[in-house]
């Protein structure tokens, strides 16, 4: 099939094809004799790729990575790239959303005053822009990936000298009996590393989906529970659309968002939630400032400096600010100390 041709049939410039060339995308058959291009039925294909794939904003950088792990037969890199090409849509389009509403609310003073005040707009900007960065300021510190694999044994060892899996099984149970949730329902595990919580679910007949920032906790969700949806994805952008869900549940994982970035979650789980649904957080936090003060002061005069360093490094809720935040947004909630560190908040709308 000629250049011209294949133009022609995909809707596409000559010019277009020729820069997929350009970029080593394409490779077709030249005629030795006047170097015209011949495209095999494999080229048109891999166009028909690159052209999808385009669609969709994935850059020509990240197309070649997908192409060559089709080449490879890497089903679970190609699925790895088109993922995560997923979850940086999402992440664009939750920005958006902001902007968009940014917007409406200066049109909202605008018709409410019959004018725009500089101070208004700086304000209404300033503010859409730092949500912008508080979004884009998460890292994964903790290198999940490298994690994965021990996972499971890990949560499960009793000899580490600062323990904060205490409690592990019994808090993912009781997370499942405060859910409660009833035949049909469909639920979502934020964070769900292996699938430890979500497992439990699953094992009751409920369907649930799992999301997570790290590849490898998700290769290892999916080897456990083939039969589960996993999507890579984050608290702050969670890649589905408005309304999906019945419930949301999030454990030990929480604790790796700064209290700005908690705030950001938890709307992005309302989004995502139908009207009537339910969130429970099962995670690290202390009941308030107080509580945390005191706790470190007393690990302090043990000399656990290392369980310090431990709680330093993370950023365990305050329980007192997650209530206020359910109640401010007309939730009514229970919560439970599972031990001194561990603790259970259920949310229903009221």
């Amino acid at each position: 099939m000629k250049i011209k041709d294949i133009a022609d049939k995909l809707k596409i410039s000559p010019r277009a094809i020729r820069f997929y060339e350009e970029k080593g995308l394409l490779s077709p058959i030249k005629q030795e004799h006047n170097q015209y291009r011949t495209f095999s039925e494999k080229e048109v294909w891999r166009l028909q790729t690159i052209i999808s794939l385009r669609e969709v904003g994935m850059p020509i950088g990240e197309i070649k990575k997908v192409l060559d792990q089709i080449d490879e037969g890497d089903q679970d890199e190609l699925r790895y790239y088109l993922e995560l090409q997923r979850a940086v849509m999402f992440s664009q389009w939750v920005e958006m959303k902001q902007i968009i509403e940014t917007t409406d609310q200066m049109i909202h003073l605008l018709k409410q005053n019959q004018l725009l005040v500089l101070e208004d707009i700086y304000q209404l900007a300033e503010g859409s822009k730092r949500l912008r960065e508080i979004r884009k300021n998460w890292r994964d510190r903790w290198n999940f990936d490298r994690q994965a694999v021990i996972y499971d044994e890990f949560v499960r060892n009793d000899d580490q000298s600062f323990n904060v899996h205490r409690n592990y099984d019994e808090a993912l149970d009781l997370t499942v009996k405060w859910v409660s949730p009833k035949a049909g329902e469909f639920g979502l595990d934020i964070g769900t590393g292996t699938g430890n919580l979500a497992g439990r679910f699953l094992a009751t007949g409920i369907q649930i989906a799992g999301i997570d920032q790290s590849k490898e906790m998700l290769k290892q969700c999916q080897r456990k529970y083939p039969q589960m949806e996993t999507k890579l994805g984050n608290f702050l952008a969670i890649p589905y659309l408005d309304g999906q869900f019945d419930f949301v549940v999030t454990s030990f994982a929480f604790h790796h968002l700064t209290d700005e970035q908690k705030q950001l979650a938890l709307e992005e789980i309302r989004r995502v939630l139908k009207s009537h649904g339910r969130i429970c957080i099962t995670d690290l936090m202390f009941e308030d400032q107080q509580k945390r003060i005191q706790y470190v002061e007393n690990l302090k005069k043990q000399g656990q400096l290392n369980a310090i360093r431990a709680i330093e490094d993370e950023y365990y809720a305050d329980r007192s600010r997650l209530l206020d935040w359910f109640k401010q947004h007309g939730y009514i909630t229970k919560q439970k100390h599972i031990n001194v560190l561990l603790h259970i908040v259920y949310a229903v709308p009221s």
